[in-house]
């Protein structure tokens, strides 16, 4: 079903994270892997550039009349390449204008073209050098000996690069003070390979996300010990055995194992992990028998365990992880006799139990949790009478209670929630009487009504919420009717009103006046190409989807080069 709203909200989006490189061409994610100083020339009204930011504008619009970068400021110089990079003008061409520029950072994350006839100038820039990014680009093992020149590099970033093996990491060991290391998404790395890891001492940070071939090479970590996080998400090769040598490094206080084959035999070898605050087992093949070494880590304040084979039996330990701010249960077996054992957890601040077996019962075991701002409650048997448990929760900023047996009755016992932002009632049983109920929420920013039963009438009620960021309601009774109302909420900046098939072109006609608007889908309605001249005045769109309606791409396309500039994403595509 096209454009279809995203029901479990980040939960269903695979272990991605910000700035993450994705090869794939759906956009979820708008900014590099490393996060650089980024030039706009979208000015507001009334605002004037400074003169440096037209010097940089002017610089990298002529770039082809210079043939060197090097006389100029190396902080100059820096700012062009970077706008260039914005902009995607540089070529390799233009790159040998920064020959010997004693440049600091190269953020080239997924830019088109990077390849080894590009790192004789990258390694030009010598002892200058801090960082490079060079993920998803066509580098090779042989692109990888010009960084020998760069014995000051600090971090390195080489996600998705296919063309590099264990041929290649041999000559990166002589950077000595690298801190930070990535190799997301590498097949050819091995544990041999590894090997050339061992002289990195300086590692704080070493991300080998799905890399497959990493079983045994966890050995060459145990003399890094400087070494604060380690990410081994998606390694399924990973195995108790593998969980002896990180005994050794003692600082660390990340860890993250997901999807591994690693047991609660495994887990006991973290036991002398002081420092560990994070650590991730979402999916690894452990039960509740492993609480009792997770409570021997005295600093643990954030547990992933979704997806594990924990039951209610043996939770008992639960209750001595006293200093959890985080917990994550999701997806487990564990009933409202657990939550008994959560009840002591003070210190809460999220706790995840999406489709688990709790249902109203357990709810009363949270009521204490004053520190509590997230909780999760997808896919569970909570019902209505059990919120009447969290309506002293005065922290909670955001509860999901999507596919859960809430309804219009429910959302009266959220009127306390004073400290409110985000609401999911992807819900069957809410209608409009139920959204009568949230008018005394002014804090909300986001709320998503998928699924629910809601209709032109019921939009009246959230012209009260003056705050939302985020609105979503995907059900299907909205008309052009509905949508009038939606046009006073005015700090907008994602809306989904996919599935309403009723909505026509009236419909883009008040939406024009949300400017803030990021994101907009409007997915299986009746609306046509003659109708997206209303998007004109929403500068700052940079996603829009219209699929299955009777628009094109190339109507879009005319749209996005004569009014919106910043659109990046659209669909159809």
């Amino acid at each position: 079903m096209g454009g279809v709203c995203s029901r479990k909200q980040e939960q269903d989006i695979e272990d991605s994270s910000p700035g993450e490189y994705c090869k794939s061409g759906s956009l979820k994610r708008l900014t590099p892997s490393f996060s650089y100083p980024m030039m706009s020339f979208h000015l507001q009204n009334g605002e004037c550039p400074s003169l440096l930011d037209l010097c940089i504008q002017r610089i990298s619009q002529d770039i082809d009349r210079y043939s060197s970068m090097s006389i100029l400021p190396r902080d100059i110089s820096q700012q062009v390449f970077n706008e260039l990079v914005r902009s995607h003008r540089l070529t390799a061409a233009f790159l040998e204008a920064f020959r010997d520029c004693a440049l600091q950072d190269l953020y080239l994350g997924e830019y088109a073209g990077v390849n080894d006839s590009w790192m004789d100038v990258i390694s030009s820039q010598g002892s200058s050098l801090l960082s490079v990014d060079l993920s998803g680009s066509d580098v090779t093992d042989f692109g990888l000996t010009y960084l020998k020149a760069c014995e000051n590099l600090l971090a390195l970033n080489l996600n998705h690069c296919d063309h590099i093996s264990d041929y290649g990491l041999k000559y990166i060991s002589g950077l000595t003070n690298l801190t930070s290391l990535s190799f997301r998404r590498n097949n050819a790395i091995s544990a041999q390979g590894m090997s050339s890891f061992s002289g990195l001492v300086s590692l704080v940070k070493l991300d080998l996300e799905r890399c497959p071939g990493v079983h045994g090479g966890l050995v060459h970590l145990q003399g890094l010990t400087k070494l604060e996080s380690l990410n081994l998400k998606w390694c399924n090769c990973i195995t108790d055995a593998d969980m002896k040598p990180l005994s050794e490094l003692t600082n660390l206080t990340s860890l993250e194992i997901s999807r591994s084959k690693v047991t609660d035999f495994g887990v006991t070898f973290l036991g002398g992990l002081q420092k560990l605050s994070m650590l991730n087992l979402e999916g690894c093949l452990v039960t509740s028998a492993c609480l009792g070494s997770l409570a021997e880590l005295p600093a643990l304040s954030t547990l992933n365990l979704n997806s594990c084979k924990l039951s209610s039996n043996g939770c008992e330990k639960l209750s001595q992880l006293g200093n959890l701010k985080t917990l994550n249960l999701g997806s487990t077996d564990i009933t409202d006799a657990c939550l008994a054992h959560v009840k002591g957890l003070t210190k809460l601040e999220s706790l995840i139990l999406d489709a688990c077996k709790v249902g109203d019962r357990g709810l009363a075991n949270l009521a204490g949790l004053r520190q509590l701002k997230c909780l999760e409650l997808s896919e569970t048997e909570v019902g209505s009478n059990g919120l009447r448990h969290l309506s002293g929760l005065s922290s909670l900023e955001k509860i999901n209670l999507s596919f859960t047996e809430v309804g219009d009755n429910g959302l009266r016992k959220l009127r306390g929630l004073s400290s409110l932002k985000s609401l999911n009632l992807d819900a069957r049983h809410i209608t409009d009487a139920g959204l009568a109920a949230l008018t005394s929420l002014t804090t909300l920013t986001d709320l998503d009504l998928f699924g629910a039963k809601i209709t032109d009438s019921g939009t009246n009620y959230l012209k009260s919420l003056k705050n939302l960021r985020s609105l979503e309601i995907c059900s299907g009774g909205l008309t052009d009717a509905g949508v009038k109302n939606i046009k006073e909420l005015s700090s907008l900046m994602f809306l989904n009103l996919s599935q309403n098939g009723n909505l026509t072109n009236k419909s883009l006609e008040f939406i024009s006046g949300l400017t803030g608007l990021i994101s907009l889908n409007v997915s299986n309605s009746r609306i046509t190409s003659a109708g997206l001249r209303h998007l004109k005045p929403l500068k700052n769109l940079r996603s829009l989807t219209l699929e299955s309606c009777k628009v094109t791409a190339i109507d879009i396309k005319k749209l996005q080069s004569t009014d919106l500039p910043n659109l990046v994403s659209f669909r159809p595509e």
